[in-house]
């Protein structure tokens, strides 16, 4: 309605690139991107998630990423300052060495900023739970415990998710599983909204079989947050990996699975 309004178009392409979190973007959306971006040429946010969306489509978008890096830590600190989007640059298309070095430089500069805190917890997260090859050590452990445990509590209402990132932390950890086990438990016991619900069978399925080697109770999980009738990520990957298990000719629970997904509801 008011396409001269710089601020409100670029909050609407950062708002469309979100809608397509887990996929590349559209040809016309990093078109609006690019105009974005022109037009509103000092939101490091944006410029950011189009750097992003560019490595996600082959291009080597390393030297732009790191002088972009630069100008963010020279920016005031905010949850908008795009801090959150380079770390995801880094960690993608450089190392996740370097993504946990900027974060840890940006907090250096700004040690009492819990959005920066929360940033170096995310980025030690990824490297612990989904870089396999990276082989963290305890001291890392150790500093992703200590710093997950500070944002639960400077963000006590939407500390869900970081909860559950920490239980999966402590399962890395020496003699943590104990811990692990009953982190998870303890949000079990919860009651929360559906797609939260979700969110935990997920990620409790995962645990279940990546850390525990209880695969029968891992599909059990994956299928309670499938019925859940939300539709969501979490809930497309539990029935994703649900019918990759079923193809499995070592499963004994095949036919089972296949008859649960016959039968499960769209929402």
């Amino acid at each position: 309605m008011q396409p001269e309004m710089v601020e409100w178009n670029t909050s609407y392409v950062l708002w469309l690139v979100s809608t397509f979190k887990y996929n590349e973007v559209e040809a016309d959306i990093l078109e609006k991107i690019r105009v974005a971006k022109e037009q509103d040429p000092e939101n490091f946010c944006l410029a950011a998630c189009y750097l992003e969306q560019r490595g996600k489509k082959g291009e080597d978008v390393k030297d732009e990423a790191r002088e972009l890096a630069v100008k963010i830590l020279g920016n005031p600190v905010s949850s908008y300052n795009g801090m959150r989007a380079i770390l995801s640059v880094y960690s993608d298309y450089i190392s996740i060495d370097e993504a946990i070095s900027l974060a840890e430089e940006a907090l250096e500069l700004h040690p009492d900023e819990r959005y920066l805190k929360r940033c170096a917890a995310l980025c030690l997260k990824w490297k612990i739970r989904y870089f396999s090859d990276s082989h963290a050590n305890q001291s890392m452990i150790d500093r992703a415990v200590s710093l997950h445990e500070e944002v639960i509590s400077l963000y006590p209402h939407s500390s869900f998710v970081k909860k559950i990132d920490l239980a999966n932390i402590h399962a890395k950890s020496n003699n943590g599983m104990a811990k692990a086990d009953q982190m998870f438990q303890d949000l079990l016991r919860m009651d929360p909204e559906p797609a939260e619900k979700q969110l935990l069978y997920n990620k409790y399925a995962k645990y279940l079989h990546i850390d525990r080697k209880y695969h029968d109770q891992s599909l059990w999980f994956h299928m309670k947050a499938a019925e859940i009738p939300v539709r969501s990520f979490y809930r497309a990957n539990s029935i994703d990996l649900l019918e990759k298990i079923k193809n499995k000719s070592w499963n004994r629970k095949g036919r089972e699975i296949e008859e649960f997904l016959e039968n499960l509801q769209e929402p």
